[in-house]
């Protein structure tokens, strides 16, 4: 390559570290403290108004305050690196499985629905239910918009986040969510703690409703491959699906055992 070629590489490239912060030539700057954060709202926000956010969107984003709570819940998520064992026993897993069966029981009716729908029976919907919210007891209190604009803006994983935040942005736009939304730590919303994305993607109603949620979760493990009657315990074929729900290994084994043990297969003590 020429010596020009290599400068013009360069200025389309450039990345350069200064005082702790990624700066990028074609990107709002992110940042690894408070400090930076009301001048990349700006950048960003001007950013997505040229790819056509609206103007109450970028108001809503406007308004929003870096999450400290959001990036300390992110630095220190310990759980994931627990034996199966002790996740079930931290996650109250035996307490999911002694309700989910009830609510299998009483909820007959949609989970017929969703499975004649989706093919996906109600054992692993219920132990997701179970598990992200304690059946929609425990949905977050965090600002969602200002979590994931926090998350948008850290240098730990921008790109995921900012993806997510154009998600959040658009969602408002339209209506579908409030600009004062309330969810978990990383912005995860309503009864199975949907990301924007995956509302765009696979939602099919308030989140917040029940019915909605657990009709969404199927859509989104429908779309990626479960297949109607086939197994989903590690090693099957709708296993893969529940792999695209969570990228931690001992919630997807925790997942597929309570799901079991929800549709009629094995003890909530068995291993």
């Amino acid at each position: 390559m020429t010596k020009g070629g290599n400068v013009a590489k360069a200025a389309v490239l450039a990345l350069v570290l200064v005082a702790g912060t990624v700066v990028r030539a074609d990107a709002a700057q992110c940042g690894n403290g408070p400090g930076g954060f009301e001048t990349w709202k700006q950048q960003f926000g001007e950013e997505a108004r040229a790819k056509g956010i609206g103007a109450s969107a970028i108001g809503a984003l406007m308004q929003t305050n870096y999450a400290s709570a959001t990036i300390a819940a992110d630095r220190s998520q310990r759980s994931f690196g627990l034996s199966l064992d002790q996740f079930l026993a931290k996650r109250g897993a035996a307490g999911i499985v002694a309700r989910g069966r009830a609510m299998k029981q009483s909820h007959a009716a949609l989970f017929a629905s969703i499975e004649q729908r989706y093919g996906v029976p109600p054992g692993p919907l219920i132990a997701i239910w179970g598990m992200e919210t304690a059946f929609g007891s425990q949905r977050g209190n965090q600002h969602m918009l200002s979590s994931i604009a926090t998350l948008a803006y850290d240098c730990r994983r921008p790109e995921f986040f900012t993806d997510q935040l154009y998600a959040a942005l658009k969602l408002i736009d339209r209506g579908q969510l409030s600009p004062s939304q309330r969810g978990s730590m990383h912005g995860e919303v309503g009864q199975t703690q949907f990301m924007p994305k995956t509302i765009l993607n696979y939602g099919t109603g308030n989140l917040d409703n029940a019915a909605n949620a657990l009709m969404s979760t199927a859509n989104f493990l429908h779309a990626n491959g479960w297949r109607s009657g086939a197994g989903y315990q590690p090693g099957e074929p709708n296993f893969a699906a529940i792999e695209a729900w969570n990228a931690a290994g001992v919630y997807q084994k925790a997942i597929a055992l309570m799901g079991r043990q929800i549709d009629g297969g094995g003890s909530a003590a068995e291993r």
